[in-house]
């Protein structure tokens, strides 16, 4: 489902009948109850059709797989052959790891420190205006592992779909919020674009 060299998760679409998205492009993510070998969590994501669709992802598909554990193969224009790339990119993941650095944080707006976190850990995400290049900031809203408390922060969307690709300065909504956000996530939205937000710089220690 996901390709660790293209940085995509492939969906089924009613229109086009395939779907490959980053992971900016999830507009909610939800853990299914009752999932627990593996747990399975529901995306909603914007497909290139002009819609949203629903889909399924397991745990190790969303925390694990962009990290290139299960990178599949490519052709190596060396050698001519067909190589996996598990190995390699597995090693360079726990070797930034163990230098310090994880694959995704955030700003914690109520203990006001940076976090580590996975990407099951995240519940809403909204595109914002679109700037010259085409692309706007994101919204991201995401449930501390820590506190257990919701923050939102807004990012680029290197931040969400490269791994150990932290912005060093991430915006911060200075307000805490309800943990029903799905059931409002229109005014959320709006809620979020019109909101004062400082800049904090996001250094992990």
């Amino acid at each position: 489902m996901y390709d660790a060299i293209a940085g995509r998760y492939t969906f089924s679409c009613p229109r086009a009948g395939e779907s490959r998205v980053a992971l900016s492009a999830f507009r909610t993510i939800e853990r299914l109850p009752g999932t627990a070998h593996p747990v399975v969590y529901r995306v909603r994501f914007a497909c290139a059709c002009g819609d949203e669709h629903d889909g399924l992802v397991a745990h190790d598909e969303l925390d694990w797989a962009p990290l290139g554990l299960e990178g599949g193969t490519f052709l190596n224009l060396m050698t001519s052959r067909v190589e996996p790339v598990a190995a390699e990119l597995g090693e360079l993941a726990a070797t930034r790891i163990k230098a310090g650095e994880w694959p995704w944080s955030f700003f914690c707006y109520p203990e006001e420190r940076p976090r580590p976190v996975f990407p099951s850990a995240f519940m809403l995400l909204t595109p914002g205006s679109v700037g010259s290049n085409g692309r706007g900031p994101l919204g991201l809203a995401v449930r501390c592992p820590a506190c257990a408390r919701t923050s939102v922060n807004v990012v680029s969307h290197e931040h969400v779909d490269v791994p150990f690709h932290n912005d060093r300065e991430v915006g911060v909504v200075e307000q805490l919020f309800a943990d029903d956000l799905h059931a409002t996530v229109e005014e959320f939205r709006a809620e979020l674009w019109s909101a004062r937000f400082d800049a904090r710089r996001l250094a992990l220690e």
